[in-house]
């Protein structure tokens, strides 16, 4: 067969779309004869071709009569395989029996024997012969030596194993090999099937696209059985492959129609459960198949060690703010989702900072930083004065000196991360939180805020007041999702001053844009400034949603400009801190 009959033999036994073949060109003068090197492109009237091995690249024409086949609609093409097989002789019923497999459930799968060339042995060897058929017609097979472990294969399976024994409408068995399927049938179960090509060796999150599904090609072509099945109980190896095609498989035909098996912790597959604990065993295990876990849905169990856990010790208390009388109404919890809010000025940006200082330093909670309205440069320097309690910049009182602020700093990279247009950009809320779940997983953060919420691109699709309500919703899913505690940060609408002269303290209903601002937050907090010309803040809580965490009511806390530090109206003001003494090497950067 000249090179380009070849290429058109494979367009229409691939049929349209991207493949791999081995190379008509090359490979017959490499050591690995099989390898895939050819990347074939089969379109409608031409199949385009190169060699990552040889570079031979090109393209060659589709005779009329070589139409391709579409992928999605694909029935395998039968080849000529050359049948020199025969009816179960001694040896292969031997062999099976050794492995549990009585005669007449390896003749109901249609399994035969033959003296076939194993390349692993070097010769031709007694084999048993795994047939696969489509419609009828016996069109591949897999072949394994029985004395030596040797595999070999006719042609390019792309059907189930044993998928015409299947009942269409019964519960179907997925395995991983044809010895697994004999294994269940030995069993008692008719409808078992197992995958043509083995596992994979990971998940692939890319979108399932049927045309280019070429390693599930064997899905696409079972549809009608996978359809109409009642239940599909994937069956596959308890390793990391195993578990891999599971999990792809899963994710083609539905998670929701899928329940998986568990091996005993001594046996690999199924044909070890039917040799080391027998029929009954292996009979019972699809009947204890668990349901594939599906996102956002769980048994009541699942929960149950969390009952466990506040039955005996209770709800407990959130981390602490480092200041005992804001603690009375307030602490911070994981999975939760903070609303911030104040006059501007008021100092709110300011009094979280200090929160996640206090404890970064106190609990070792590392954070993400997402302020629109701080350049990094100048928000660290205020975060290692508040950590210090010493002024950055020269003034009246003495500044740090530069052995202090190497040790802020390093401070500071072990439990910050910062999120930051660079480019000037307005940002979405989808990709702030693609920046925080990155955050959660490189950095371990357990706190994140966002400030102030008006510097995000809003969707110009629906109004505001949704668009909030929507983000809002989308925040406290991340935050329960990552486990870590979120503040965002609003603006209330502008107020006017009462008959006393005085600004009112803002709460969640005077935040601008919508209502959602009280109803979605977890806490409600309003940081609050009677006088500006004053030290004196006030910590308003107007909404907290667990008692346990906290509780509505105020409270009063003092803030130092030289330092930005926040300090209780009993204590003086902030103590420095004393640096402790090292030498340069300690420091890492």
């Amino acid at each position: 067969m000249s090179i380009d009959e070849s290429l058109r033999s494979n367009a229409i036994r691939l049929g349209v779309g991207q493949h791999k073949v081995s190379c008509p060109f090359c490979s017959q003068q490499r050591k690995k004869k099989g390898e895939r090197t050819l990347s074939l492109r089969v379109q409608s009237e031409e199949v385009l071709y190169q060699c990552w091995h040889c570079q031979n690249s090109g393209a060659v024409k589709l005779r009329e009569d070589y139409k391709p086949v579409k992928r999605e609609t694909m029935t395998p093409v039968a080849p000529a395989v050359k049948k020199n097989w025969l009816e179960l002789d001694q040896d292969a019923i031997a062999w099976l029996m050794s492995r549990g497999i009585s005669e007449i459930t390896a003749k109901t799968a249609g399994v035969k024997s033959a003296n076939h060339y194993i390349r692993s042995v070097g010769s031709e060897t007694s084999c048993v012969v795994f047939p696969y058929s489509n419609d009828g017609q016996q069109y591949a097979a897999k072949i394994r030596a029985i004395k030596d472990k040797g595999f070999s294969c006719q042609s390019n399976p792309q059907t189930f194993f044993n998928i015409e024994n299947v009942d269409i409408g019964d519960d179907l068995i997925v395995c991983e090999g044809e010895m697994d399927v004999l294994a269940f049938m030995e069993a008692g179960f008719k409808s078992v099937v197992s995958v043509p090509n083995g596992a994979v060796m990971k998940v692939n999150d890319s979108p399932v696209e049927p045309a280019n599904d070429n390693k599930f090609q064997f899905l696409w072509n079972a549809k009608k059985f996978l359809d109409k099945a009642n239940k599909i109980i994937i069956a596959t190896d308890s390793d990391e492959a195993g578990q891999a095609m599971a999990e792809e498989i899963a994710r083609r035909v539905g998670k929701n129609r899928c329940w998986r098996v568990s091996y005993p912790d001594d046996c690999k597959d199924a044909n070890d459960v039917l040799v080391k604990h027998g029929k009954k065993v292996l009979e019972n295990l699809p009947n204890k198949a668990t349901p594939w876990p599906v996102a956002g849905l769980y048994d009541a169990e699942h929960f149950y060690d969390a009952v466990d856990d506040i039955y005996n010790n209770g709800m407990g208390k959130g981390a602490s703010t480092g200041y005992h009388n804001v603690d009375e109404f307030y602490t911070v919890v994981e999975g939760q989702l903070t609303v911030v809010t104040g006059h501007p000025s008021s100092g709110k940006s300011e009094f979280i900072d200090q929160i996640m200082i206090n404890m970064a330093q106190n609990d070792d909670w590392k954070f993400a930083i997402c302020s629109f309205e701080n350049e990094p440069r100048l928000h660290i320097a205020k975060l290692i004065s508040k950590y210090l309690r010493k002024p950055f910049f020269a003034g009246a009182t003495q500044r740090m000196s530069q052995h202090d602020l190497d040790y802020g700093k390093q401070f500071i990279q072990s439990h910050f991360t910062f999120l930051y247009q660079a480019d000037g950009s307005l940002a979405t809320i989808d990709d702030i939180i693609d920046r925080l779940k990155a955050a959660v997983m490189r950095h371990g953060v357990k706190g994140a805020i966002i400030d102030p919420y008006n510097y995000i691109q809003k969707s110009r699709d629906i109004s505001e007041t949704d668009w909030i309500s929507d983000m809002l919703t989308k925040l406290r899913v991340f935050a329960q999702a990552h486990d870590i505690h979120l503040w965002f940060v609003a603006h209330p609408t502008k107020m006017l001053r009462g008959a006393d002269g005085k600004v009112p303290v803002p709460k969640g209903y005077d935040i601008s844009g919508s209502a959602a601002w009280f109803a979605k937050a977890d806490i409600g907090l309003t940081v609050h400034r009677p006088d500006p010309k004053r030290s004196e803040s006030e910590v308003h809580i107007w909404k907290c949603r667990f008692s346990w965490v906290g509780k509505q009511g105020d409270t009063k806390i003092y803030f130092d400009p030289v330092t930005s530090t926040y300090f209780l109206p009993t204590d003086d003001f902030p103590t420095p801190m004393q640096v402790p003494q090292y030498q340069p090497e300690d420091v890492p950067f």
